[in-house]
């Protein structure tokens, strides 16, 4: 058995990123699915785990419980360092992270699995209505990172920092993959779209996929 331990969703997008940063850091850990959908994440055992009842949740060899992805995988950068996740620089860092909290904070968050099925229990949203509430929130934060990030030719590279992929390209993929369910349109970001075929052929990016979990439906 690994010490690390994964409590994740295939299909979430914060699982993703985790599993992304685990691979690139060659870190082996322990699977351990929830089905949200099926409510498995709010189960009492899983609760007695993690209380907020959310995925990802990495327990680590002496027992210590991380939550919240961004947490998780700045502290595998650095108790694993290489390869680096952040730019040694301050103002790199702080782009870096910018770029990240952009799709990490004010994407994801309204777009989630708990979001999505307020919408729907609270609301009366259906599929069109849930499909529109999806596309919107991805456009209004894509539009922005795609002028950030295709006008700054000096720091943007192959990646969204250089030429290395890194904590944003994480959450940059790891966004996309959701996308696709929801048919968002990636033509109007030509960068992103660029950058995120650059990750989707590194090895990290691939067996951290959705498509390619144990508990991939």
């Amino acid at each position: 058995m690994s010490e690390l331990v994964l409590h994740n969703y295939y299909r979430s997008s914060t699982s993703y990123r985790v599993r992304i940063a685990l691979e690139m850091k060659g870190l082996s850990y322990d699977y351990v699915p929830h089905h949200l959908r099926h409510g498995e994440h709010l189960e009492p055992a899983y609760l007695a785990v993690n209380p907020q009842g959310l995925v990802p949740a990495l327990i680590l060899g002496d027992g210590t419980l991380l939550t919240q992805s961004l947490a998780i995988i700045e502290f595998l950068d650095e108790t694993s360092p290489e390869p680096p996740l952040l730019p040694k620089d301050p103002a790199g860092r702080a782009r870096v992270r910018m770029l990240a909290q952009m799709i990490a904070c004010d994407i994801h968050p309204v777009n989630n699995l708990r979001v999505l099925t307020s919408l729907r229990t609270l609301f009366g949203a259906g599929d069109e209505d849930i499909t529109n509430w999806f596309r919107h929130w991805v456009n209004e934060g894509f539009q922005p990172l795609e002028k950030i990030m295709a006008s700054a030719a000096a720091e943007t590279g192959t990646f969204c920092h250089g030429d290395a992929p890194g904590l944003a390209d994480i959450c940059l993929a790891a966004q996309i993959a959701s996308n696709a369910r929801f048919g968002v349109d990636l033509t109007p970001y030509p960068t992103i779209a660029r950058i995120n075929a650059a990750c989707m052929a590194l090895p990290a990016f691939q067996k951290a996929a959705p498509q390619n979990q144990i508990d991939a439906e």
